[in-house]
């Protein structure tokens, strides 16, 4: 069974920084491939950040670029996203997420976490 739970969420000033961490079941990390997305007010879920585990491949959204980065613990069974350079524009409920099979971005995965909080104060 695919299990995703999200935290590290949280209020934080433009410039500064967040992790996020995303326990997962190891039947989770079978997976094709695992990445973070987000949804701010009244906009549509997006892609922010991906790692594909066959080839070792990452993808980020060009607004997150340079700011972002995603790694993985194996022996913690967890996914992180390191925000660093806040902007307000970054605020959203931050989703991690689990594809089954084949994946590409910024396509949607099959499986999300109930979501983490992040507000960027300007």
């Amino acid at each position: 069974q695919v299990q995703l739970v999200e935290s590290g969420g949280g209020l934080v000033q433009a410039g500064g920084s967040l992790r996020l961490s995303c326990a997962a079941s190891r039947r989770t990390f079978s997976t094709y491939a695992m990445g973070w997305f987000r949804q701010a007010p009244g906009k549509e879920r997006e892609f922010v950040a991906a790692c594909v585990w066959i080839g070792g491949s990452i993808s980020y959204s060009d607004s997150v670029k340079g700011r972002f980065t995603i790694s993985r613990d194996v022996a913690k069974d967890t996914l992180y996203l390191q925000m660093n350079s806040l902007k307000p524009e970054d605020t959203a409920v931050y989703y991690c997420a689990a594809a089954a099979d084949y994946w590409t971005a910024p396509g949607s995965m099959d499986y999300y976490g109930q979501g983490t909080l992040v507000t960027v104060s300007s």
